[in-house]
């Protein structure tokens, strides 16, 4: 079980005005998770438009639209248990807030079910997409041993000690485990069942 500080709050008013990050550099906005894995999700489905080109051959492959899918899910599905009753945006906030963590993740998701390639997709696969959460984790956790400015309360080393933040973080990397075997479970099945309806 993940135990987090009293309060979590959200990503905007952590960018905004929170003890976690005061200030609009690149790499304070790069260092959530949410912002990330958007604009990775972005990218791919614009390169995507160009599938002959290095980058869009990289992100059209099976092997990373399922990772993204897997990583869009768990925004989705984080912030609804853990996060959304922390605070109620309002106006643009709230705008932005349905964008990140709603729209986007079942959008992206929904676009992997219905059009994105799922074919050669292998258990091994899901070890690959453990990669960028666990990168990820390594540099908050670094970034934050120099500047002491973590992104989210949970992984706040300097008031939770390292034993909690790496226990908090094991459980969210089983999360991502569970969650990537059974995208690549569905997967798997869709690919199987769109082979046997053409024999």
């Amino acid at each position: 079980m993940v135990r987090f500080a009293p309060s979590i709050p959200h990503i905007h008013r952590d960018v905004a005005s929170s003890g976690y990050v005061d200030d609009w550099s690149v790499l304070t906005y790069l260092s959530f998770f949410t912002i990330l894995t958007n604009l990775l999700a972005a990218l791919a489905l614009t390169v995507s438009w160009w599938p002959k080109s290095h980058w869009g051959g990289f992100f059209s492959r099976p092997i990373v639209t399922s990772g993204l899918a897997t990583h869009m899910a768990m925004v989705g599905i984080v912030y609804a248990l853990l996060l959304r009753h922390t605070w109620d945006p309002e106006g643009l906030q709230k705008i932005a807030d349905m964008v990140l963590h709603d729209i986007a993740p079942v959008m992206f998701f929904g676009c992997w079910l219905i059009a994105l390639p799922k074919a050669r997709l292998s258990w091994k696969n899901v070890l690959f997409w453990l990669l960028y959460p666990l990168i990820y984790l390594g540099f908050i956790l670094s970034r934050g041993a120099l500047t002491r400015r973590y992104p989210y309360p949970f992984i706040d080393a300097g008031k939770l000690g390292y034993p909690l933040v790496l226990a908090n973080a094991t459980a969210l990397v089983i999360a991502f485990l569970v969650l990537g075997l059974l995208v690549l479970a569905i997967g798997r099945w869709m690919s199987s069942h769109k082979v046997a309806q053409r024999t």
